[in-house]
């Protein structure tokens, strides 16, 4: 895939690549190399193009234990929270225990949005683990193993839970929260970038990962 059409010497390429997997912010790191800001914010946002290329690409069908959940991202707000926030953006994620996430932002998260999605995603006879939430409901009658925790009595019963995918939520609204605002059109870039920091733990294996992605 590589970096097409970038100007920069590999060295400075791979230097700011190990700024952006460190979370250095693109101005930051413009102030540390000597070079304009809308120069390193133009190779992030690259970077960050071929993040969500290849994790698309790479995407398959999940089997074995799935924990499902949807969440909500967007600027800080007055008035509700969670699901049916004004304002906000639903995202549906899906986790294999011991594997990757997927995420996918969704219109809403009513049943006809999210079981599409779910038998794309995951083979017939999986584990799913869900919350409450209705529009769960028809797994119970699904090609699934459907197990659901509600949160109003307990967090967790055994390995009936959706601890690793709200771990993932928290890790993501974090990463997300010091650009201090993220512009819509540019949230599936962003989101995509939490994703592959999640599937891809440490800063050295994210680092390795990504210098091949971009040929460098």
């Amino acid at each position: 895939m590589g970096l097409k059409r970038c100007k920069l010497s590999e060295k400075t390429q791979r230097k700011l690549l190990e700024f952006f997997v460190l979370e250095v912010t693109a101005r930051a790191a413009a102030d540390l190399l000597g070079l304009q800001a809308n120069t390193t914010t133009l190779f992030y946002r690259k970077l960050r193009v071929i993040i969500a290329e290849k994790l698309e690409h790479e995407a398959s069908e999940l089997a074995g234990e799935i924990e499902l959940d949807e969440s909500y991202f967007g600027g800080v707000r007055k008035g509700k929270r969670g699901r049916g926030a004004a304002g906000k953006v639903p995202v549906f994620g899906l986790l294999k225990r011991g594997g990757k996430v997927y995420t996918q932002i969704i219109d809403n998260t009513r049943t006809d949005t999210l079981m599409p999605i779910i038998r794309r995603k995951i083979e017939p006879d999986s584990i799913v683990y869900t919350d409450s939430y209705r529009s769960y409901n028809a797994l119970d009658i699904s090609e699934f193993k459907h197990y659901r925790i509600n949160h109003s009595t307990v967090f967790a019963d055994g390995r009936n839970h959706i601890n690793g995918i709200e771990n993932f939520w928290n890790q993501a609204k974090r990463i997300l929260r010091k650009y201090n605002g993220i512009p819509a059109k540019q949230f599936y870039w962003f989101l995509k970038e939490s994703e592959f920091r999640f599937n891809y733990g440490s800063h050295r294996h994210q680092c390795s990962i990504l210098k091949k992605w971009c040929d460098l």
